[in-house]
């Protein structure tokens, strides 16, 4: 018991040590604007991984997404490898210190995402439904811009602290495809 509680007090004292913070990529290119890349069409293309990094899942995600009166919504379809589907509506609101508070129906409160250069950073809790119910996880994702039309998302979910699993993908914007925008 006492070796259990000594590792995860290192664990929690690990993850408060403070990694790459979002403002050390200012400067680099191409520069990352939410409105100008999450616009029209999107796929994402990503794996799932569990907390020791297996893939144990893949999926893609077609992404309709458009701004109105300075909100973004990001209308994410999801199709996994063993034909589950899965919503997720997102909703941008850029806040006076050109941070943005994020929501979703599964996500619990408001999330916050932050811009520096090409990258965007983006802390949420997500509940998760199991089987047997449901569980709320961290999640960092840290959005990176590698061209005009390509974007590299890294996530690490976490719970108390530790890491439980991560998420890998890409989205690809398709500037030639019109999307239809509901009218607020």
């Amino acid at each position: 018991m006492r070796k259990t509680i000594v590792l995860l007090l290192l664990a929690v004292t690990l993850s408060a040590c403070t990694g790459v913070g979002v403002e050390e990529y200012e400067g680099r290119g191409p520069v990352f604007s939410a409105e100008s890349f999450f616009d029209g069409s999107l796929t994402a293309h990503g794996v799932v991984k569990n907390y020791r990094g297996y893939a144990s899942r893949s999926f893609v995600a077609d992404i309709t997404a458009c701004w109105q009166n300075g909100v973004g919504t990001l209308d994410e379809r999801f199709v996994f490898d063993d034909g589950e589907n899965q919503t997720r509506v997102w909703r941008l609101t850029e806040s006076a210190d050109g941070s943005y508070a994020a929501t979703a129906g599964d996500v619990r409160g408001e999330g916050r995402a932050t811009l520096s250069g090409n990258s965007m950073f983006l802390d949420y809790v997500l509940t998760i439904e199991l089987e047997d119910g449901s569980i709320d996880v961290a999640v960092d994702d840290r959005m990176y811009r590698v061209s005009e039309n390509v974007l590299i998302n890294e996530s690490t979910l976490t719970k108390f602290g530790l890491p439980v699993g991560g998420i890998l993908l890409t989205i690809i914007r398709h500037p030639e495809v019109t999307v239809e925008c509901p009218v607020d």
